[in-house]
């Protein structure tokens, strides 16, 4: 079965086509700009780059245009959309309503669009995905896998917040936890490997948005995230956990209204905000390591608070078997990983220094012989989940 996996973002569309079946990946890319210039990336296979650079005003054009690459003769992999079995979409938040994959159908676009004020920026660009997809191959079944929905197994003391319980019952205020397609991936790949009943897994899935996930017998039972992707780890641009305080006495001392204070601890905070120099990790670690003081207070910050979460999540589930790096900080960071587990040794956990530099494809174990648990680097695989997820929901 051909599965297109769509993931539609504010001004961007994320998509692969795979054979849900054989896990086969046929083609993939992003389209950026939408609505300004756009840029198309497309890929075929592991060889095959190529860059568009044209007009695309609305997310219709981006998809009627990956359609059309998709069955162009220098970009072809199929001969016909038609071949195209089902389609999957990425939900950042399903809220309490679902909490596994579903076909979609009106009821459910509805609900989507109601848990939009849990999810701003992103479900309505999923909805506009999932409508125009019903409208260009209205007889191609629809499938929303939903990044909250592996977080449904948390127990009530570990997803509630402790405020007035009526509003969690009136106003759904509560954690709900993301990124859970990759914990649930990579936690599964972990248990293949420990091969045992009862396993205890921590999934570090870091990148520009980062979360942590304690894995009990195969079931979310705590993470990082929350209400919103706001809370938990430092992130790219995002503060994560932060004294409710501060909210209210940046707003009255800035100046900012509500909207403005969220952009601020979203867009302006976390990794760039205290270093000044970027979001993006790589260049911090370039400017440390040329002296620069804001950098490296930046990324000892961030490493601190992976391995709070972590300490806290062993504490939790009474021992930990496996941690798991996933995402691009984690998979391919070996500072980061090393000064996450530094000085852990009094827990049985001890990373293999050579090991954790050494750069392969695939699944790496980076811990030493005489670690009690286990370290392991496994690249995720989202869109794969959601291809399965779509595959068995319409075979």
């Amino acid at each position: 079965m051909l599965v297109f996996v769509l993931n539609a973002g504010s001004s961007s569309l994320k998509y692969q086509l795979i054979n849900a079946k054989t896990s086969e990946l046929k083609a993939s890319g992003l389209v950026e700009r939408i609505g300004i210039d756009g840029i198309l990336k497309h890929e075929v296979g592991e060889n095959k780059k190529l860059t568009f650079e044209l007009p695309i005003p609305t997310h219709k054009e981006a998809i009627e245009l990956v359609l059309r690459i998709l069955t162009n003769d220098e970009t072809k992999v199929i001969n016909s959309i038609s071949e195209i079995e089902a389609i999957g979409h990425r939900v950042v938040h399903g809220g309490e309503y679902f909490k596994k994959s579903v076909l979609i159908d009106n009821e459910v676009i509805d609900k989507i669009e109601e848990l939009i004020p849990l999810a701003p920026l992103h479900n309505p660009a999923h909805v506009i995905g999932i409508k125009i997809c019903r409208e260009l191959m209205p007889n191609v079944p629809n499938v929303a896998t939903f990044d909250t929905a592996f977080h449904q197994t948390m127990p009530e003391e570990n997803f509630l917040y402790a405020v007035p319980y009526g509003d969690y019952t009136e106003h759904h205020l509560r954690k709900y936890g993301f990124h859970g397609t990759s914990h649930y991936y990579v936690s599964n790949e972990a248990n293949k490997l420990l091969n045992k009943k009862n396993s205890k897994v921590i999934v570090c899935h870091l990148g520009n948005g980062s979360s942590v996930c304690a894995v009990k017998d195969g079931k979310s039972i705590a993470t990082s995230m929350g209400l919103t992707p706001l809370e938990g780890l430092i992130m790219g641009t995002r503060c994560g956990d932060i004294d409710a305080g501060v909210i209210p006495y940046l707003m009255e001392r800035k100046g900012l209204d509500s909207h403005q204070i969220i952009n601020y601890l979203n867009k302006k905070s976390g990794i760039l905000g205290v270093s000044g120099i970027s979001s993006d990790l790589r260049e911090v670690i370039k400017a440390s390591n040329d002296g620069d003081k804001r950098s490296r207070i930046a990324i000892e910050m961030l490493c601190g608070r992976i391995k709070k979460y972590l300490c806290s999540y062993a504490g939790l589930m009474q021992g930990v078997d496996a941690i798991c790096f996933t995402a691009g900080i984690g998979e391919n960071s070996d500072l980061i990983r090393e000064k996450v587990c530094e000085g852990l040794d009094f827990m049985g956990i001890e990373i293999d220094i050579d090991k954790n530099k050494v750069r392969t494809p695939g699944i790496r174990e980076i811990h030493k012989e005489t670690s009690k648990t286990k370290i392991f680097v496994i690249p995720t695989n989202e869109e794969l989940v959601i291809a399965k997820d779509t595959y068995n929901l319409v075979k």
